[in-house]
């Protein structure tokens, strides 16, 4: 079983609530990510698109295997401003992304009192981040083309023991990775188990 991410838009303030764009709101000693990127002037540290932060209890009734955390936060973060039709300062297409370019944290326990949200701003001080959406998850079948947890990957290049951790489709909160194209963030069943969540590869299909 496979579990589908929902999203709606919502007034409601999400604070360290499970939702899709926005800014994440992270502990106090989590930084937010970056990878490097090159142009004319030279090399710089570049952030990477914040995607979504799932509140792991949300989750916990759709994972009866425990295979992904019961408590906590999870983090998701990549280099897909182009699939949003903004500059980019590099071109992931299709096949395997640099590891670098795909980032996922996780937080243990949530705090509110310590929390901060991780703003990203212009030089006008104006939000560069997407409106935040409410995700919400129920289950699906574990090949269903759709954005979701856990299933099969939607890649013919994934190892043997490779486990779908997230799947993204084009159509998904303004995303086009191609008519029937999708990103899969991909971990070893073992590496899953014991959150080792820097091991991740990430593919992408057209």
């Amino acid at each position: 079983m496979a579990i589908k991410i929902l999203l709606q838009e919502t007034e409601t303030e999400l604070f360290c609530s499970s939702k899709w764009w926005g800014d994440p709101d992270l502990p106090a000693d989590m930084e937010y990510p970056t990878a490097p990127a090159e142009d004319e002037e030279g090399s710089f540290d570049y952030p990477l698109t914040f995607i979504c932060q799932i509140d792991c209890e949300d989750i916990a009734p759709l994972d009866p295997e425990g295979r992904l955390p019961h408590q906590g936060m999870l983090y998701i973060f990549a280099g897909l401003d182009e699939y949003l039709g903004y500059d980019s300062p590099w071109h992931n297409g299709p096949g395997l992304w640099e590891r670098k370019q795909v980032v996922v944290k996780y937080t243990k326990a949530i705090n509110f009192e310590t929390f901060r949200s991780a703003m990203l701003v212009d030089d006008d001080d104006e939000p560069l981040t997407q409106k935040a959406l409410k995700m919400t998850f129920e289950a699906c079948p574990d090949d269903a083309h759709c954005t979701r947890l856990l299933g099969k990957p939607h890649t013919n290049n994934d190892p043997a023991d490779a486990v779908n951790f997230l799947q993204l489709v084009s159509g998904t909160a303004g995303l086009d990775f191609g008519p029937d194209g999708a990103l899969n963030l991909l971990y070893r069943e073992a590496d899953l188990s014991a959150g080792k969540w820097k091991l991740l590869k990430a593919y992408s299909t057209p």
